[in-house]
């Protein structure tokens, strides 16, 4: 600290000195000016009035959570006091700082009881609470650590040479969604062990980037493109008789100068990287932290061997990114803990934490808090454990293990829980932006934005991020299924991404403009299109698609076009189609004709009127049979039938067969040629049809970007909301009307007056009585169906006595016991009827006097029985 101190004092003094030679150089202009410029009293009101207009915006900063934002009435007891087990492991944890502090003097004080958020001095240990989440995406550790980098926002620490005097709860830091890196290793530890990790919190030393969480430096991950895995072809066996490939007649000096040049090309770029390299070297020299190695920081560190973890590494907890245990960033470390134990670093961090070995049962390295611990200890030597043979001495030890071992208690921390709306909304206001190294990453959550954009990644050219090179746009819950929009600053190319499901099937939309007729590439998913359609290229004058899985073997359609007559429009396909200059079209074999008869490609020359074929060639040959048809009008001028001649016909047969050479063959393809000519014309005219409506559609999807809601999502589904609301009205109002009729005594015998007749007294008189009459027959009724139930089971009782008074004498064990059994249940059921009937016998009078006092007071009746109260 005070070598530390000694460098700021020197720079400080060195800056003092520039300003006063800057001042001195500066001085006499300034003096000259004094003499030329005079300022009024308006001119000094004027420039003050301006001055007190200007507004300085401070950075804004997420403030870290207080005693004040924090209301500790509403906290659980467990938050304001300790338990007896948690005052002794505070005694513990007391006792071995000072006895740690005695014997390693140089070394800074143990991290071991902060202050929670009601100023109770708590343990780390217990302050982790191992938690597996009910979501299947936080089940690993990259989603875990993902989570909590997204939902919460980061809080530097107040003394960056000190840990925090306080650590709060995981509930509390979710809830408030902002903490520091010690709050931010907490709560991703907690979940981590509860997902099967072997994970621990570390308070150790940090580089500045890591701190302050500053990402300016490193590369953005979703620039990396993961690399595909080369498949090597199998070469095949050279045949015994194959021809010769053609001589290379190439210049081998021009091969040689071109090789130059593009080596003297690699090796420009290499010195321009270089130097880029080292301006950006010189930049953090000029930069360097005076406190590198000083700034604590906390992260979590994943052990091997759990969830099949081959190899240890770090998590930092910012930036959710994975580190080796060998990383520079990582400069040393204190201590670690999880929630068993705690375990102090005893090794040294010269270099940084590379020569660390993380063998948490080794007592040399890592000197723990309690005994009991989970981590095993090193192997005994052999001299070791022949000392131990003794089964006394091992007795002893088992008991002095016992004695000295302590028994962790519960978690004060309440059970962390994420609600679906929280883990849905990720970020703290649903935005969050991090800046990278010539990249900038956007995060929103979904429906926030009415597009559904949920993130954005712009690259720029230059390491101040003010020439945009292109952007990446990923969304969410679209109606158009648009899944990823790739926007190319330089060129000017999008190309759209699709999700299975969008009206045309589109997968892939590259286009430079949404004009027709321009240059554009979309691709399809082919099963959900019944014409097979692959891929679709279209260019001012060209057309090209490619087929897959058809049942007429088209593969590839090729069609040129002419220049238009007329003006283009919107609709010129349809009104004023371009006029097609040459199709080509190719062909899958068709196993079920011979190769000579199965054309492979076809070309139709329209304005020449000639169709050429090409065959599929056989395995045992080296050649193809071609043919090309001159196709004319089929009468003449003066409307003469024109007939076949040979000449019409120019072919090349591999092995001439004499059903072709016949006019009659040449004649029947010609006339299925000119069919399929003008099939292929009409297809070709109805796929520009189709990208005009694909173009009109992706317009209007632009425009719209509606979004689609689930069905079980009750808050955002107005429709399901509105019907849910509507039916449990119904089933209230429902409720109510049964509620209502069950009550109602009168209700039966209302029923029997005319509808909408009104009462008289007479009436009113006959009702009570009836009513009464009822009530008293049903309280009859019940008493007799009670004592009818009695007598029945008295008589079963007695049958089932003289039964056994009969045959005591031959029954067995287990008849006798059958018997015990049913005296006993019958017993229990005469005695609740009998308790019933008496009950029923007090209960009757009481019950028919409060109903005929409830007629007397009815407001349908009490006005025409006044007379009789």
């Amino acid at each position: 600290m005070e070598v530390l101190k000694e460098k700021v004092e020197e720079e400080e003094a060195a800056e003092r000195e520039e300003a006063a030679e800057r001042g001195e150089k500066t001085m006499k202009p300034l003096e000259v000016r004094k003499e030329e410029t005079f300022l009024t009293q308006e001119m000094l009101r004027d420039l003050e009035k301006k001055v007190s207009e200007i507004e300085v915006a401070a950075p804004r900063r997420p403030s870290s959570i207080t005693k004040d934002t924090i209301d500790i009435s509403k906290l659980p007891l467990s938050y304001q006091s300790n338990t007896l087990k948690e005052e002794q492991l505070l005694q513990v944890a007391d006792n071995f700082s000072r006895q740690y502090s005695h014997l390693c003097p140089d070394r800074v004080p143990l991290f071991l009881h902060p202050l929670n958020e009601c100023e109770v001095p708590v343990r780390l240990e217990v302050t982790i609470r191992p938690t597996l989440m009910p979501y299947p995406e936080l089940y690993n550790w990259d989603s875990c650590a993902q989570f909590v980098a997204d939902f919460l926002s980061v809080v530097p620490l107040s003394d960056p040479l000190k840990p925090p005097s306080h650590l709060f709860s995981s509930t509390m830091v979710l809830k408030y969604q902002k903490g520091n890196c010690f709050d931010f290793s907490t709560l991703l530890c907690s979940m981590l062990i509860g997902s099967g990790y072997d994970a621990y919190c570390v308070n150790g030393y940090g580089s500045q980037d890591l701190c302050h969480m500053d990402l300016t430096r490193e590369v953005c991950p979703l620039t990396i493109t993961p690399r595909k895995a080369v498949e090597e072809k199998e070469m095949a066996p050279p045949k015994k008789y194959s021809i010769k490939p053609p001589r290379d007649l190439s210049s081998r000096f021009e091969q040689e100068q071109e090789m130059k040049k593009q080596e003297e090309i690699r090796a420009e770029e290499k010195r321009q990287l270089k130097e880029e390299e080292a301006h950006l070297k010189e930049m953090e020299n000029a930069k360097m932290d005076p406190l590198y190695g000083l700034r604590v920081h906390s992260w979590v560190l994943v052990l091997s061997g759990k969830r099949e973890v081959p190899e240890s590494f770090f998590i930092d907890p910012f930036t959710a990114r994975s580190y080796s245990t060998q990383d520079d960033h990582f400069l040393g470390i204190e201590s670690l803990w999880n929630h068993k134990n705690y375990w102090v670093n005893m090794q040294d961090c010269w270099n940084c934490c590379k020569d660390l070995v993380f063998d948490l049962g080794d007592p040399v390295r890592w000197e723990y808090l309690l005994l009991g611990t989970d981590k095993s200890h090193l192997a005994m030597t052999e001299e070791d454990d022949d000392g131990l043979n003794d089964d006394d001495d091992i007795e002893n030890l088992g008991k002095e293990e016992e004695d000295k071992s302590f028994d962790m208690p519960h978690s004060w921390v309440e059970q962390i829980e994420i609600s679906p709306e929280a883990f849905e909304t990720r970020c703290p206001n649903g935005k969050k932006v991090i800046q990278y190294r010539k990249a900038k990453v956007e995060k929103w959550s979904p429906y926030l934005n009415s597009n559904g954009l949920v993130c954005r990644l712009s690259t720029y050219e230059d390491l101040e991020c003010t020439k945009i090179l292109e952007i990446k746009e990923w969304y969410q819950n679209r109606e158009d299924m648009l899944e990823l929009k790739h926007i190319n600053k330089i060129t000017g190319l999008n190309i759209d991404y699709f999700k299975p499901g969008h009206p045309q099937a589109l997968r892939v939309h590259s286009y430079v403009s949404m004009q027709p007729e321009m240059d554009r590439v979309m691709e399809f998913y082919e099963r959900a299109r019944v014409d097979g359609l692959i891929k679709r290229e279209e260019t001012p004058k060209t057309m090209t698609e490619h087929y897959q899985g058809r049942a007429d073997f088209l593969s590839y359609r090729h069609v040129n076009f002419g220049p238009r007559v007329k003006k283009l429009a919107m609709s010129s396909a349809e009104s004023n189609p371009r006029p097609m200059v040459k199709i080509t079209e190719r062909l899958f074999r068709n196993p079920a004709k011979p190769a000579d008869e199965d054309v492979a490609e076809r070309v139709f020359l329209i304005p020449e009127e000639r169709i050429q074929l090409r065959y599929h060639c056989r395995d045992d040959h080296i050649t193809a049979s071609k043919r090309e048809f001159l196709r004319r009008t089929e009468v003449d001028n003066k409307g003469n039938k024109i007939i076949m001649t040979p000449d019409m016909c120019i072919s090349f047969e591999v092995e001439p067969m004499e059903h072709t050479k016949k006019l009659l063959y040449q004649y029947e393809a010609m006339m299925q040629l000119k069919n399929e000519e003008k099939l292929s014309k009409h297809q070709a005219w109805e796929s520009e049809l189709e990208v005009l409506e694909i173009l009109k559609l992706r317009e209007e999807e632009e425009e719209a970007h509606t979004l689609t809601i689930s069905i079980y999502d009750t808050k955002r589904n107005e429709k399901s909301k509105e019907y849910r609301e509507a039916m449990e009205r119904v089933m209230h109002e429902e409720h109510l009307r049964q509620v209502e009729a069950q009550l109602d005594y009168l209700a039966p015998f209302l029923a029997q007056l005319p509808p909408g007749e009104k009462l008289t007294r007479w009436q009113a008189v006959r009702l009570k009585d009836e009513c009464l009459n009822d009530f008293k027959q049903r309280l009859i009724d019940k008493a007799n169906l009670i004592q009818a139930r009695f007598e029945k089971e008295t008589q079963e009782l007695q049958k089932k006595q003289q039964w056994y008074q009969e045959n005591q004498v031959t029954l067995t064990t287990e008849d006798e016991d059958l018997y015990l059994s049913y005296c006993s249940q019958a017993m229990f059921r005469i005695r609740i009827l009998e308790q019933r009937l008496n009950r029923h016998k007090e209960l009757a009078p009481l019950k028919y006097l409060a109903l005929e006092e409830k007629l007397y007071k009815d407001p349908r009746l009490v006005e025409y029985l006044k007379v009789f109260v």
